[in-house]
């Protein structure tokens, strides 16, 4: 992000302005002369967070789950976070938060704890989107993350080991991330921050210095310090829409198991491969489309659609709901030989726990 020169003696409330303006940049200041100085820009950075934390505050909600245990009946499971989305109800929180829950019990800021049902989760975005039903809802006003800048102020409230709105504040590290989905899928676009993150602050807003949701926090990396992942809030509109229109996000599979390999240099070089490496094939569904098109074992992907395959994840983002029903064609390597298939994919349907 670009660092903008100042004064230290300009007037604070300017300095407010250019936090609002820039979505909570940093300021890159000449050597002070006082210590008047750092409390003017602390004073700034203090009101940018709190003003930012007032604005999205009513709409943050705890989450609590119940499940189902063998021989134990219903049994508390978990906690989390989410926030509203929408005046009549629609809240926002990760997959990973209520996936298998028999009860979902939601409480709001003010105490209340209506009843709430799940409308539809994607765990290989680990989004979900629940319904509750209260009236006077406060919905959170949902940012962009195309325009995010590394640097920004960025700002954490959640509900971490049972501690309700607390809230942490930091910058975005880095832009771009990928993270890997309890289905095993890598979600792209993935914000880093080092805003603290701590269980129970899963499913919880990320917001910029106006109070815009910028992302769902999601995730954090332990022991390390400091590396937090949110879910960009451009993928989340996306993924949120599909939910609640259809309960679901509709992907295609063609049905294999595999691996990246780094291909032989010779089996590059005789058949003109733009890549060195493709996805093995180590495992087949039976009656899946890849059985119908007759991949085997040992295979090695290396183009599906047109497109080169150098791993799995290439793969993944290939299969795209466009592809279900319709006939696609497949290239790979068996032994030396380079072959080419049709295959029809066939609409995923997610098989994790």
């Amino acid at each position: 992000m670009s660092n903008t020169n100042m004064e230290w003696e300009r007037p604070a409330a300017n300095l407010t302005a250019v936090l609002d303006e820039s979505e909570g940049a940093a300021v890159a200041a000449a050597t002070p002369s006082s210590s008047a100085g750092d409390g003017k820009l602390l004073d700034a950075y203090s009101q940018a967070v709190v003003r930012a934390a007032d604005l999205v505050s009513h709409a943050v909600v705890n989450i609590e789950v119940r499940k189902q245990i063998p021989g134990r009946g219903e049994a508390r499971a978990g906690s989390g976070s989410g926030f509203i989305i929408s005046p009549d109800g629609l809240v926002l929180t990760n997959s990973h938060v209520v996936h298998g829950a028999s009860k979902i019990e939601v409480t709001l800021d003010d105490g209340r704890r209506p009843d709430a049902h799940l409308i539809g989760e994607d765990p290989e975005t680990d989004l979900a989107v629940l319904r509750i039903y209260a009236p006077n809802l406060t919905a959170a006003k949902l940012g962009e993350s195309k325009d995010l800048r590394v640097g920004q102020l960025a700002i954490a409230i959640g509900n971490p080991y049972g501690f309700q709105y607390t809230v942490t504040a930091g910058v975005v590290s880095a832009l771009g991330r990928s993270l890997r989905a309890s289905s095993g899928r890598l979600m792209d676009d993935i914000i880093q921050t080092d805003a603290a993150l701590n269980p129970g602050n899963s499913g919880g807003p990320l917001v910029n210095s106006r109070g815009e949701v910028i992302g769902v926090n999601s995730a954090v990396i332990l022991p390390a310090q400091g590396i937090c992942f949110a879910i960009a809030i451009d993928t989340a509109k996306f993924v949120a829409g599909w939910l609640i229109k259809d309960g679901k996000i509709r992907r295609s599979y063609i049905g294999v198991g595999g691996q990246n390999v780094k291909l032989h240099r010779r089996v590059v070089r005789y058949h003109n491969l733009p890549l060195e490496t493709g996805m093995l094939v180590v495992s087949v569904e039976p009656r899946s489309p890849a059985e119908s098109a007759g991949l085997q074992v040992g295979d090695v992907i290396v183009e599906f659609a047109g497109q080169p395959v150098a791993t799995i994840d290439a793969l993944h983002k290939l299969l795209t709901d466009s592809r279900i029903g319709n006939q696609t064609p497949i290239r790979f390597i068996r032994h030396t030989e380079n072959l080419a298939a049709e295959i029809v994919p066939g609409e995923s349907q997610w098989r994790g726990e």
